[in-house]
């Protein structure tokens, strides 16, 4: 009963952050409208879509505590990102081709090199920086910095690219379903509630992103002590069940926002949130956390089961990305059987993780494996 009870709150945790997506879409887009495609998708919608996993870190560290509590956010971050390469393209481009919209999608290769490489780069400095052991915050600080210099590059080479109809397509998507103060209260229709169907401006969309953040922070809250009563209760350790559970509920809104951009034709947008999300969920979601809680309290030990878990993860994470990568630099055109292939990459790291928890006979011998790859790092 406990464990039903526990995944009940997952799943209300993980309805609630996809309602208030809602509010990050229409205030970023807004937000965002004079950023040319693949930054907007990189940088403000991958901002707002991975609020979810930079709460649940900041949680896991506040409730659980040092290497435990850090164990559990970059086992959400690193899950997160793992998902968003794999299951959110392939999501994407699946969705697409079956309402027929196109037969294949085409991505911009200077999105996959440009995100690609900086999400490549990110994670090489952040196993270098997990191999001492020891956490400091000047390494959340290096972290901080790296994604910072992204955001700048990105601004300094972007084209502005604004349209006419590109306006008037955002003031078509404006909501004018109107449930009342309290039925938009219980749908959390947040966009109805803050902007109704006045026009958006710049003061209502920050009021809105605010908001929005707020309640995914709320939401993230609830998430972490859900994950941290299912591994109590099967004697799991919180890295598997945040790996998993915990990643997947907190990736949503990248998911949601990824579709609508693909569904408008914003491939570019779409493929770069994914990977732009990625960056963030690295660099922002574990550097912020790490730094303040390094610098609050103390360093953050990791030893034991949980540094070997924990090398293992950045091993894996950094095989899974150059797959993937690979996957859409050599492919012309991203078809079905793309997609399909990513998403079994995506159910072995599942088996895996799964294997690892039960100690699996398969599991051990890819684990040595992979401990032998991270002693080269």
């Amino acid at each position: 009963m406990e464990v039903v009870l526990s995944l009940m709150v997952i799943v209300l945790s993980c309805l609630i952050i996809w309602k208030a997506s809602n509010g990050f879409e229409m205030a970023s887009e807004y937000l965002g409208r004079n950023l040319s495609q693949g930054v907007r998708g990189a940088t403000i919608n991958a901002i707002g879509s991975s609020i979810p996993e930079l709460f649940t870190t900041i949680f896991f560290l506040l409730i659980l505590h040092d290497q435990e509590g850090f164990s559990g956010g970059i086992g959400t971050t690193a899950g997160s990102a793992i998902f968003n390469a794999m299951v959110i393209p392939a999501i994407v481009i699946l969705t697409v081709i079956a309402v027929g919209k196109v037969k294949f999608v085409q991505v911009s290769k200077k999105v996959v090199l440009r995100d690609g490489i900086m999400l490549l780069i990110s994670e090489v400095a952040l196993i270098y920086l997990l191999a001492s052991g020891v956490l400091y915050w000047w390494h959340g600080l290096i972290l901080m910095l790296m994604y910072g210099v992204y955001v700048v590059v990105m601004f300094s080479t972007m084209k502005k690219n604004i349209s006419e109809e590109e306006n008037n397509e955002e003031e078509e998507e404006t909501s004018n379903t109107e449930y009342g103060f309290w039925g938009n209260c219980i749908r959390l229709n947040l966009e109805q509630l803050i902007i109704g169907n006045r026009p958006i401006t710049n003061s209502k969309a920050w009021l809105l992103l605010l908001v929005s953040t707020l309640v995914v922070g709320m939401a993230s809250a609830f998430l972490v002590l859900a994950c941290e009563h299912f591994g109590n209760v099967l004697d799991i350790p919180i890295y598997f069940v945040a790996v998993i559970l915990a990643a997947a509920a907190t990736s949503v809104p990248d998911t949601i926002l990824s579709i609508k951009d693909a569904q408008k034709g914003n491939y570019d947008d779409a493929v770069s949130n994914a990977l732009g999300s990625n960056i963030f969920d690295i660099c922002f979601a574990l550097g912020f956390p790490l730094f303040m809680y390094a610098l609050i309290f103390n360093p953050i030990e990791i030893n034991g089961m949980v540094l070997e878990n924990t090398n293992e993860l950045r091993i894996l994470l950094l095989i899974l990305t150059v797959v993937v990568f690979f996957i859409f630099l050599f492919s012309k055109k991203m078809k079905a059987i793309q997609s399909i292939m990513l998403l079994l990459v995506y159910i072995f790291f599942v088996i895996f993780i799964l294997g690892k928890s039960t100690s699996m006979a398969w599991v051990e011998e890819v684990s040595s494996l992979l401990k032998g790859l991270s002693q080269y790092f």
